[in-house]
């Protein structure tokens, strides 16, 4: 099966809700898609840099399952965000340090030139370089899926719009899913899925629905992180041969026990 390798940051993250949920914990979605699709059985691999903050992490218990070949270790800190969200888990406010992610864009389009035929999931969020990194995948033919996060969802939409025809999957979630439809055409994409919380997550093929989920109903404990979860799930069960509505139940499932299990916590490095 061929390897799903996921362009995107690992960092170390404090999320905040009103009622006094989250805290500290380790994220961001090159990890956690990677990590999902793992455990749905897809090899994977995180294309992100590491700080020496977590250069530990390659070696830490639990990371064993995932690929981490493709990881490029450097000095200085980690990406780290600050999530602020609501009752109703909508992210109200982000605060960023991006670290030794400004280094990613170079990493990930090296990599690429080194492994064409990889196929990749492109994590499109500040500072990554979504135009130089999707125009070099699609120079090589390389498959690849994209997917966004709402606070620079449209200046990355933006940026992505020439080579999003050529995904063969684009993860939105609803609020999104209006800035996508806003911007191109979504009738012209092969497939979008489309998330909203504890409503029902959709797969629209060529401005089609051709599936619908409606999310079980568990209380959630933390929802950063979710959608990273759902899009890791899908790939690995369409890679598998699943349909679109098998997967994304599959997807939808691996999403709702994420969201009511603790947080990853940052592991300790090693002692000599």
């Amino acid at each position: 099966m061929t390897r799903l390798d996921v362009i995107g940051n690992v960092s170390r993250d404090v999320t905040r809700y009103p009622d006094h949920r989250g805290g500290a914990r380790l994220g961001g979605a090159a990890l956690l898609v990677a990590l999902a699709a793992a455990r749905a059985g897809r090899p994977a691999a995180p294309v992100c840099v590491l700080g020496g903050d977590l250069a530990h992490l390659p070696q830490a218990p639990g990371f064993d399952r995932i690929d981490w070949s493709a990881h490029g270790p450097a000095e200085g800190p980690s990406t780290r965000f600050d999530l602020e969200y609501d009752l109703r888990g909508e992210l109200v406010a982000v605060r960023s340090d991006y670290g030794v992610a400004d280094r990613l864009t170079q990493h990930a389009l090296a990599h690429v030139n080194r492994h064409p035929g990889s196929q990749y999931h492109v994590c499109c969020r500040r500072p990554l370089d979504t135009g130089a990194v999707l125009n070099r995948l699609v120079h090589h033919g390389a498959a690849f899926s994209v997917d966004f996060f709402l606070p620079s969802a449209e200046d990355m939409i933006r940026a992505a719009t020439p080579w999003l025809s050529r995904a063969g999957t684009v993860f939105v979630n609803a609020a999104e899913y209006r800035l996508l439809r806003s911007i191109t055409d979504t009738a012209a994409l092969p497939h979008i899925v489309v998330t909203d919380g504890p409503r029902a997550a959709r797969v629209w093929a060529f401005g089609q629905q051709v599936a619908s989920v409606v999310p079980p109903p568990r209380p959630p404990r933390e929802v950063s992180g979710a959608g990273d979860t759902l899009a890791g799930t899908f790939l690995a069960h369409r890679s598998q041969g699943a349909p679109p509505a098998r997967a994304l139940a599959e997807a939808v499932a691996a999403a709702a026990c994420y969201v009511a299990a603790p947080s990853l916590p940052i592991p300790a490095p090693r002692r000599a």
